[in-house]
């Protein structure tokens, strides 16, 4: 175990730190202030329950780089040392009590790093059967390669296109993936469970999981088309009701969506906010506590429901960098969720030294093998060496870091970077410029070496395919000068359908300055093209992903375009064409213009 700071701890508590500590000695845990594993006092009138959740995984098999790849400071994340946490964190919780269970809020898959997204994330699929989960909802990445490829994730079978590119067959989740509010428009029942009953020393507690309702906005609507999302209080009232009559009181939401709080500190939930609050004012009481995600944020809130009494919110950020321990206690008479609390612990990948900083090489930090769960690592290896010729492939170089993270304006050097890789990846349909959504720029590009041994400033393709993880095609369409300020002015929350503020990243040459404080609809200026006004009447060809030109991210006003042109591959290879023609510098983030 290596010396932790009070920062990099995992708030074991004084039993805990007793269980690592003779764990550290190679004896086995025991505990005294614990009854004997899953041993509970006959006569007491409550029964306690232990939940280990996480959320948004995106199939880290391996650890997150740069920027994300550190909690406050602290070097975290990656399958092999989730499941590590889990496993651990499950050890010390059945010290407590037999009635542990381990739960996730969503985007376990999509999103995810080539290693899994090459194999159409069944890795992340075979680790979280591995690594025991017991049952999640979906979440909106779980719908990035449409409802019929979800399902085949639950049931197994190969990809109907690809087949079982790993030789060995896939036999699916072994865990139930929740859709409550997902259902068919043929029918209107769910496309999968709604939710499953577990117990709690003999005592049924329901698990209602769903996605955000607002889901459509934000998957490519192609492969959606046969499903309604629906709203998330009203969908969780009604299997409350449900549960009711079936003498279940007690109810966990886990939810795919969230917020966000001020704080560091991944136990606080200072100057929280976010879509998640509205949520669970409107819960039924029966809800005592909310497993969340989305936002990948990590928080331990206590916010009202509709009784204006407090519930348990949790969420564990993303990544697999936090587990939320999670200690409830349930009636024996009511049958009700009578008290909640929770603490994250970080899944920890680092070497700490003496001095409490975290050792560093070439870059990246040195990995700890004695937090690897050994299971995990049996199955990341064999993706890891499937993948390899194609992940460590050099395919450009760049000058420095080029980060996501947004300007005051909302544009990034990576934004920037990657419009202009569309804009060279287009050129025989004469484009005139380019947009990509912010959204779809999942991670930066690091300067420092790789752990594959590159040198530094080279990229492989695996960096890039992290970046842009999707495999959307890249098309060119024509617009009228008045149809792009459409766009543009559909960037902002409360107009035309859009849900949140989302500012298209831009190719070079384009600019514009918008002024947030004016009236929605009325909010850009001075549209320029090579410094020269555009043209309300004039024609002009633009160039994005297709999940854009299919409304996606609420984008609806780009639909209307015409004369559509394909490149051929995906977007990725866009970015990667363009890096083979640097060195790449970090783009200018001078492109946009906010004004108020």
């Amino acid at each position: 175990m290596p010396h932790l700071t009070s920062t990099a701890r995992r708030r074991l508590g004084a039993a805990g730190t007793a269980v690592i500590a003779v764990l550290a000695l190679g004896l086995p845990p025991t505990s005294a202030h614990a009854a004997p594993p899953g041993a509970q006092p006959a006569a007491s009138p409550t029964a306690v329950g232990k939940l280990l959740a996480f959320n948004d995984f995106h199939g880290a098999i391996d650890p997150p780089v740069g920027s994300s790849g550190t909690v406050a400071g602290v070097p975290a994340g990656g399958v092999e040392y989730l499941a590590h946490e889990v496993k651990r964190l499950r050890a010390q919780a059945q010290l407590e009590t037999k009635d542990v269970y381990t739960v996730a809020a969503g985007d376990l898959v999509g999103a995810s790093p080539l290693v899994s997204a090459a194999f159409h994330d069944e890795p992340a699929i075979e680790e979280m059967n591995a690594l025991g989960l017991d049952v999640t909802s979906v979440g909106n990445h779980e719908f990035d390669e449409g409802v019929d490829e979800l399902l085949r994730l639950q049931k197994g079978g190969c990809h109907p296109t690809d087949g079982c590119q790993d030789g060995d067959g896939f036999a699916g989740a072994d865990f139930p993936m929740l859709a409550a509010n997902v259902v068919r428009k043929s029918n209107g029942k769910p496309i999968l469970p709604a939710y499953k009953v577990r117990k709690v020393g003999g005592v049924p507690v329901g698990f209602v999981g769903m996605t955000l309702e607002g889901t459509p906005s934000i998957v490519n609507p192609n492969g959606i088309t046969s499903v309604d999302f629906l709203d998330e209080v009203e969908t969780a009232n009604r299997y409350a009701a449900e549960l009711r009559t079936q003498g279940v009181r007690s109810i966990v939401l886990l939810l795919h969506e969230g917020g966000q709080q001020t704080s560091t500190d991944v136990d606080r939930c200072d100057g929280f906010s976010g879509a998640v609050q509205a949520i669970v004012a409107g819960l039924d009481p029966a809800y005592g506590i909310v497993i969340s995600g989305h936002t990948h944020r990590s928080y331990v809130c206590h916010l009202p429901d509709s009784a204006g009494e407090d519930t348990l919110v949790t969420s564990a950020g993303t990544n697999g960098q936090v587990v939320t321990d999670v200690t409830f206690t349930v009636s024996r008479a009511t049958g009700t969720i009578v008290s909640a609390s929770a603490d994250n612990d970080l899944a920890i990948n680092g070497v700490q030294n003496p001095d409490g900083t975290w050792q560093v090489q070439n870059g990246v930090p040195v990995r700890n093998p004695a937090l690897v769960d050994p299971a995990a690592k049996v199955i990341a290896d064999k993706y890891r060496a499937a993948v390899a010729p194609i992940a460590n492939r050099v395919v450009g170089s760049i000058t420095a870091d080029i980060p996501r993270d947004n300007n005051a304006a909302g544009e990034s050097a990576l934004g920037d970077v990657i419009a202009d890789g569309m804009m060279a990846r287009s050129a025989s349909a004469a484009p005139d410029f380019a947009f990509m959504n912010p959204g779809g720029i999942r991670a930066a590009l690091s300067y420092a070496a790789s752990p594959g041994g590159e040198a530094p400033g080279q990229v492989t393709y695996g960096e890039a395919f992290t970046v842009q993880p999707f495999n959307n095609l890249v098309v060119t369409r024509t617009y009228t000068g008045a149809q792009v300020k459409d766009v543009l002015e559909q960037q902002f929350a409360g107009w035309a359908g859009q849900t949140t503020t989302k500012v298209l990243q831009v190719s070079a040459g384009f600019t514009y300055s918008y002024d947030a404080t004016l009236p929605l609809g009325g909010r850009v200026s001075d549209i320029r093209l090579n410094g020269v006004p555009l043209d309300p009447a004039g024609t002009y060809r633009v160039t994005m992903n297709d999940f854009l030109a299919a409304g996606g991210d609420s984008f609806t006003s780009l639909r209307v375009g015409t004369n559509p042109v394909y490149q051929p591959g995906f977007d990725v290879d866009s970015l990667t064409a363009y890096l083979a023609t640097g060195p790449i510098a970090p783009g200018p983030q001078n492109r946009i213009t906010k004004l108020g």
